[in-house]
């Protein structure tokens, strides 16, 4: 789950990251409110999950709250790269002296956790990365020793970050690296990370992506997803225990295992069609699941046809066949169901969809002849 600004910068503060004061408004008048809480200048900054807010005009200077109101009555609606904005953050403003760049991330490449520094924050950081990737200081930590004193060191040395402030800049990286480790995040990235003029080292900006099936060891996250206008369909796959993705085409894609949805995901582009969505229904899927999983594609209108691959391992292929013809009795399936079995009991399962077989219902042997049928018939649809 990507979080907003605030949201990351107020798990800055709990690991004792220095962040700007500020406040949350969904309307103009509560900027207004807030501005004139925090009072002299304040900067009024859209909340969007995307960058380049400050190019596309998401960023506003305000001298009193008056012109912090003017500022989000522009802001509040305004389309970026595809987002609207519906928050803005009202923040005290802060005396910049340098801007650094900062992150945290997982390289899977080598299994290690990855840190990402430069004196060249701000907003033309990836111009800097590909024309000047000397200035970009890379470094891998071992996840079970964590980023040591040391480290931090050698990287505010290698990124050339003040000398005056080192020590405290090293501090400030081991606490994000902190905030990465222990709140469970794919990525803890803050651009620009800021030298104050008086010396100080504060996280103007937050991009924070938290692992979601980490929220269990954090029953206080579920609060982050009440700020968010959280799509119907992926709420109710979250409801069901359904793995659910969006996607941009038109074939619905029921399967078990991660793997299995994503190389039908790629045959179905192989021969030329595109998926609808991800719908992993895991390992062990009964009827019931499968029942869920089609109720959940009746309610995504781009679906023009769906493609069920199981692999019948944990799985057993007859409850799943049992499952289909359920759904055919009690569901109005707006598409046909091509369906491909295979694995434990897929014989029976063949055996109890043959009453169902029809223009609704086509069987399928292999996961291309699937897709082939599955591709055309959307194409029909």
């Amino acid at each position: 789950m990507d979080l907003f600004e605030y949201q990351g910068k107020s798990l800055f503060a709990r690991v004792g990251v220095p962040v700007p004061e500020g406040r949350a408004a969904r309307t103009a008048d509560q900027a207004r409110a807030g501005a004139d809480e925090l009072g002299g200048k304040v900067v009024v900054k859209a909340q969007v999950q995307v960058g380049g807010r400050g190019k596309a005009g998401g960023i506003k200077l305000a001298d009193d709250p008056n012109e912090a109101f003017a500022h989000a009555t522009d802001i509040l609606g305004m389309d970026i790269k595809g987002h609207t904005v519906r928050v803005v953050w009202v923040e005290r403003a802060s005396d910049i002296a340098a801007e650094y760049y900062v992150s945290f991330t997982l390289d899977r490449g080598v299994g290690k956790h990855l840190a990402i520094v430069s004196a060249r924050g701000g907003m033309d950081i990836e111009a800097v990365a590909s024309d000047e990737p000397e200035a970009v200081v890379k470094m891998h930590i071992d996840p079970v020793v964590g980023l040591t004193n040391w480290q931090a060191s050698e990287i505010v040395y290698r990124a050339k970050l003040d000398r005056a402030t080192a020590r405290k800049s090293a501090a400030t990286l081991r606490k994000l690296y902190e905030a990465f480790v222990s709140l469970d995040c794919d990525l803890v990235e803050v651009n620009p990370l800021i030298l104050t003029g008086d010396g100080e080292i504060v996280a103007l900006d937050s991009k924070v992506t938290l692992d979601s099936n980490a929220f269990f060891r954090h029953s206080d996250f579920e609060e982050f997803r009440e700020a968010f206008a959280e799509d119907p369909i992926e709420k109710m796959a979250r409801e069901n225990g359904l793995n659910f993705i969006k996607l941009d085409g038109s074939v619905g894609i029921i399967g078990n295992g991660a793997g299995l949805v994503m190389s039908t995901l790629d045959v179905v582009s192989l021969v030329g069609g595109a998926a609808s969505n991800f719908l992993d229904v895991g390992g062990g899927a009964g009827a019931d699941t499968i029942i869920n999983a089609l109720d959940l594609l009746t309610k995504d209108s781009t679906v023009k046809s769906v493609l069920i691959n199981i692999f019948g391992g944990i799985t057993r292929c007859d409850l799943v066949a049992q499952g289909i013809v359920e759904a055919l009795d009690d569901l109005e399936l707006p598409w046909p169901i091509v369906v491909r079995l295979d694995g434990t009991n897929a014989a029976e399962g063949r055996v109890i969809l043959q009453g169902a077989v029809s223009d609704s219902v086509i069987p399928a042997e292999t996961m291309r002849e699937a897709s082939e049928k599955a591709v055309e018939l959307a194409g029909r649809g």
